[in-house]
């Protein structure tokens, strides 16, 4: 975890942010999860990892976080293909950000996150709440005095386009084929990786990962010890269910 490599002040400071976190935000385990402190306060602060420099404030949007045992089921879902044909179908996810609602995990899920191999799905819809502020999960969170839309958009955008260049020609790509979906999820999936293998990630994608430094007001490779490690981020995992930003409320 991130606070492995934090100065005694900035670890003072996630701390009490956690906490803080934890009476700002209700915990709703859901079905039959026995969701005890220790599991809170890992949450917690998973959560409050990427938003140390930004403050509480930043998640003022959404009051409750639900907690399922392991990947769940959402039924009946509608969506929209390129020709404008709607498809209802089952997803199974391990992770959802709901449009001015909650924010749903799996908890074999956190448990797995945070641990140096580029996974962290707490991470990952803390920064499709972040990208909400706007009012679209589009890979544009609001920006900070100071920095460039354009640089920005075009950072990512070429980072984006060669991982769909890379997948359209069969290869593997190094961060988790989920970023390929849409520029949101791209988004997600390198802010997970910007925290949890920040050294590798910042060789591989320099200019996103200088976006995501300015934006996050972190600099994770420069805190982290070097690593010896060379693995893709996602080779421990099966492959990756579903961890998406959802538009509405829980019914």
């Amino acid at each position: 975890m991130l606070r492995a490599r934090l100065g005694a002040e900035r670890e003072a400071r996630l701390r009490e942010m956690t906490a803080l976190f934890l009476h700002a935000k209700r915990l709703d385990a859901a079905g039959g999860l026995d969701l005890d402190d220790a599991m809170r306060v890992r949450l917690a602060a998973l959560a409050c990892e990427p938003i140390l420099e930004l403050g509480l404030e930043s998640l003022d949007e959404f009051r409750s976080v639900v907690v399922h045992p392991t990947e769940f089921i959402v039924r009946g879902r509608e969506e929209v293909d390129e020709d404008g044909v709607v498809h209802v179908g089952d997803d199974v996810l391990s992770g959802e950000a709901w449009d001015q609602g909650p924010v749903v995990l799996a908890w074999d899920e956190v448990e797995a996150s945070g641990r140096g191999e580029g996974y962290n799905v707490v991470a990952h819809e803390i920064a499709h709440k972040l990208d909400l502020l706007t009012g679209a999960v589009n890979g544009l969170p609001p920006l900070h005095e100071g920095m460039r839309r354009e640089e920005w958009t075009r950072s990512f955008r070429s980072a984006y386009d060669e991982l769909l260049g890379e997948m359209d020609r069969g290869r593997e790509p190094w961060i988790d084929p989920y970023a390929a979906e849409d520029p949101g999820e791209f988004f997600a999936v390198c802010t997970e990786v910007f925290f949890d293998v920040p050294a590798e990630f910042a060789r591989r994608y320099p200019a996103v990962y200088g976006q995501l430094r300015a934006f996050f007001k972190q600099d994770p490779a420069a805190d982290a010890a070097p690593r010896s490690r060379s693995r893709r981020p996602h080779d421990r995992r099966a492959p990756r269910k579903a961890a998406r930003a959802t538009r509405g409320r829980l019914s």
